[in-house]
């Protein structure tokens, strides 16, 4: 099946970004300002504006679906907020003398922008509720008589915190302008919104010597960055000047990896000399996406990462905003960084992974060993069992094609065991690591689980093959197809837990079921795909085209952007064509490492997404463990599900012929009760 795409030339209407605040304001201005390395960090990826999107407000690739997958080595680019998306309020303030307790304000200014654009003004005299000093009036120009009769500052405060709700306020010398604020908020019992501050003072020290400057005061900055308007001591006029100040400064840490919020908090630390030292690594490298390699004194690899613009990315590790104390150490060896540029993120990320696993960097945390993810496995013998192994290997029970009894794989050792007892305590099966004959032994004796109720003791002939093999049926149907039983009876004793007030035990319970639910969920979800020899997809993408991938059996075997409107199927044939070969996998393995196969399954599964060409349909089990994790989304939400099943199933009896599900009638306990 091919669905037909179409070129594209999508484009994004713009907004009104326009607001009123104050007794002055400027609605829908939009004044473009700051220098280009400012303007890339607006746009927050340091690429170039994408074709038809909103100025100052990028397209970002959306967070991945909550789910099972493990979790993937974050990048830079995946946490923080980008200053495109941060709306700062500039404020200054003048006032009739230097502290709050002995002087009041008289003016208040600030202007809001928002990715290098202004989108309103704020500006009122206030009355001190005194005379203004003399000295003061000659300064600002404002005198007694023009602050008379104008609104005290418990006036003017609730229009003010409204005007600066859910921004970032930034001041020159700012504890001067936000002490007085906060100090006004609670003599007059105004609740201080808590908005993060950012000192311009501070950060100018950082970025402007005083090779360049003779001090950091507001005018000498102002005339130094060009700003145009000039401070004369009035705050509306000196909160336009720190504006066209903030963005020059923030130009110059740019390129020093300052382009997320959170970097302001420790832009004007100092940063440690040895470090300082290595920032020629990151001269010459692409303003591009792709992964990074740090190599050492002989050019083994000590880290790879990934990031939508390799300078930038890197460049932020020579600054104080990197504090990891793995990284510096990183830093200190590092003495060189090779990139490779790739033609998507996805491209991107699926590398690093391959590279993380190739060259197994002792400073990657993640992504090391993906050979190493243990699975859940149901045994091929007369009398299957459960254990723990490190790779799905056929057993030549399914036909081809068909998924071995795997789910997985989890995350360590310790979940994978939670997942065999949550099978183990709702199916006799068999616990005992021999293997038995098809014939027993007559000297054999039974062990404890079987006076328990929880074992069908076949090795003393308590069951024979086909009795034990409708138990294995079971649990070969709950692991690859219906999880019911076992959320059954996990329901069941959870609600008997809760109800005796037992609740610490019940949310073990509540984990053992979940860690099944996950592994099971996972299992599915690879199996979905790997089992398609080819899957063709593509999503329109930001700057125009198509981005288009092939996967075959699991496995990004090749990807392409196509230019803006032009005819995407040629790229499509040349594609596949040159696509790399996958070989079946034994299912429910892809061809590919498990955290490659999650990758592609969040990218086909994004909005906007095109299935162009798949082979046999794109389906998952009905009542399988995906859509168990789906209604239940998070810990409370499984909770609710829970009881769902809780009600729905309390009046089905408990197997008790060898074939059904563990009793649950019996009393509660813990310990040996629910252990392997």
């Amino acid at each position: 099946m091919r669905e037909r795409l179409r070129p594209t030339t999508d484009t994004v209407p713009g907004a009104d970004l326009g607001t009123r605040g104050g007794r002055v304001a400027r609605r829908g201005t939009h004044r473009a300002v700051g220098g280009p390395h400012y303007r890339r960090a607006m746009l927050g990826t340091g690429l170039t504006s994408p074709a038809g999107s909103v100025p100052g407000r990028p397209t970002t690739t959306p967070r991945p679906t909550p789910g099972t997958a493990l979790p993937v080595q974050p990048t830079f680019d995946d946490v923080g907020t980008p200053l495109s998306d941060v709306t700062f309020v500039v404020v200054d303030l003048e006032t009739t003398g230097g502290t709050p307790a002995t002087a009041g304000i008289t003016e208040i200014g600030a202007v809001k922008v928002r990715g290098g654009e202004v989108l309103g003004e704020f500006q009122t005299l206030v009355d001190p509720g005194g005379p203004v000093p003399p000295f003061i009036a000659a300064l600002t120009g404002i005198s007694t008589s023009m602050v008379r009769g104008q609104p005290r500052i418990e006036q003017v405060l609730p229009a003010f915190l409204e005007f600066v709700r859910g921004t970032v306020l930034v001041a020159h010398n700012a504890p001067f302008d936000i002490g007085f604020l906060k100090a006004a908020a609670r003599e007059h019992g105004y609740p201080w919104p808590g908005n993060q501050v950012v000192d311009t003072v501070a950060l100018a020290r950082r970025a402007v010597s005083r090779d360049e400057v003779p001090n950091h005061k507001l005018a000498t900055l102002a005339a130094f960055f060009r700003a145009a308007v000039t401070p004369e001591h009035r705050a509306l006029a000196d909160a336009r000047a720190t504006v066209d100040v903030l963005h020059g400064v923030l130009d110059r840490l740019g390129p020093l990896g300052i382009t997320h919020l959170e970097d302001l908090a420790t832009a004007a630390d100092p940063v440690p000399v040895g470090r300082r030292r290595k920032r020629h690594l990151a001269d010459g490298l692409p303003d591009a996406p792709g992964v990074y390699q740090f190599r050492g004194p002989g050019g083994e690899v000590l880290y790879v990462g990934t990031a939508t613009s390799i300078r930038n990315r890197v460049r932020s590790y020579f600054t104080a905003a990197e504090h990891r104390r793995r990284m510096d150490e990183m830093v200190g060896l590092a003495e060189q960084v090779v990139p490779i540029v790739c033609g998507t993120v996805l491209e991107a990320r699926v590398r690093e992974l391959r590279l993380i696993a190739e060259t197994s960097p002792r400073y990657n945390r993640r992504s090391r060993a993906p050979e190493r993810l243990p699975w859940v496995r149901l045994t091929a013998e007369p009398y299957p069992r459960l254990s723990i192994v490190r790779q799905v290997r056929p057993d030549g029970g399914p036909r081809p094609g068909e998924a071995e009894a795997h789910i997985g794989p989890f995350s360590g050792q310790a979940a994978a065991r939670a997942a065999l007892e949550a099978l183990q305590v709702t199916f006799r099966l068999r616990q005992c690591t021999r293997r038995l004959p098809r014939v027993p032994d007559a000297a054999a004796g039974a062990c404890a689980l079987a006076d328990m109720g929880r074992c069908g003791a076949p090795c003393v002939g308590g069951q024979d093959e086909q009795g034990y093999g409708d138990v294995v049926a079971q649990v070969r149907q709950a692991m690859l197809v219906d999880p019911r039983p076992v959320v059954e009876v996990h329901a069941a004793r959870i609600a008997a837990l809760t109800a005796a007030e037992r609740f610490e035990e019940a949310a073990e319970w509540r984990d053992q079921l979940d860690a099944f639910l996950r592994g099971a969920a996972r299992a599915q979800r690879s199996r979905r795909i790997s089992h398609h020899a080819q899957l063709v997809a593509a999503r329109p993408h930001e700057q125009g085209g198509w981005e288009i991938v092939v996967v075959r059996h699991g496995r990004l075997c090749a990807t392409v952007t196509t230019p803006a409107g032009a005819d995407p199927r040629p790229a499509i044939d040349a594609l596949l064509a040159t696509a790399e070969e996958a070989t079946m996998p034994t299912l429910p393995a892809s061809a590919a490492s498990p955290e490659e196969t999650d990758l592609v399954l969040r990218w086909l599964e994004q909005p906007g997404v095109r299935l162009v060409e798949v082979g046999e349909g794109w389906a998952c089990p009905v009542r399988g463990a995906e859509a168990y994790r789906h209604r239940a989304g998070d810990g409370t939400g499984l909770a609710a599900a829970l009881r769902r099943v809780a009600a729905e199933s309390a009046t089905t009896a408990p197997g008790v012929d060898g074939a059904g599900p563990a009793r649950t009638d019996a009393p509660v306990h813990t310990g040996a009760d629910s252990a392997a």
